[in-house]
């Protein structure tokens, strides 16, 4: 064999395996930016099931307040379809993403209210069981944060490693592109709820 097919083969060689690492590494990180949604998505469910309870708590207190407790109602339903729609799409999109943010700020305003409403009535302030969800949904909320900025984080990693060189030569080859930010682009969703009594 001549020096020269051995210089080619080994320069082949080590294109392969070089290939073959950058591609393992992209899987890597997108099985964890699967991942990390995955925890959104749990924490979501669990904010989610914790909003009839909710619902049913302060029912008979709110008498007045059926608007409010429509509302929660609604924007649980709007949230959920925006989930179902992501699971069905069999993962997060860009579009899917910006309508799940937008219904989460929905939700998370909605309870917001709720709880603001509550502070109007010392039976049900006073109320264990609403003492207890209003605990759980708080600590719910710091769980849905802290899994959105992971997926965030797991997110630039991803999409940071594609765009490296000499990953950006390979990365679309090997079906990998950038995925979305979890974020809240609406303006109006960024805004604190407005609570009128």
């Amino acid at each position: 064999m001549s020096t020269l097919l051995i210089v080619i083969l080994v320069v082949v060689l080590l294109l392969v395996l070089w290939a073959i690492g950058i591609y393992n590494r992209l899987v890597q990180l997108r099985n964890q930016v699967k991942n990390a949604w995955s925890q959104i998505d749990v924490q979501l469910q669990r904010r989610y099931d914790l909003i009839p309870n909710l619902v049913e708590a302060v029912k008979g207190y709110m008498t007045y307040e059926k608007g409010t407790l429509e509302a929660v109602i609604n924007a649980r339903k709007q949230a959920q379809d925006a989930r179902n729609q992501i699971e069905r799409s069999g993962g997060p999109t860009e579009s899917s993403i910006k309508d799940l943010a937008v219904a989460d700020a929905a939700v998370r305003g909605a309870v917001t209210n709720i709880m603001a409403l509550a502070e109007n009535y010392p039976q049900l302030r006073a109320s264990e069981n609403m003492h207890q969800l209003q605990e759980e949904l708080s600590s719910t909320e710091n769980k849905v944060a802290f899994a959105r900025q992971a997926y965030n984080d797991n997110v630039m990693l991803y999409n940071t490693s594609q765009q490296e060189f000499p990953a950006v030569l390979v990365a679309p080859t090997l079906g990998h592109h950038p995925v979305e930010l979890f974020q809240v682009d609406d303006q109006q969703a960024k805004k604190a709820p407005k609570v009128s009594f």
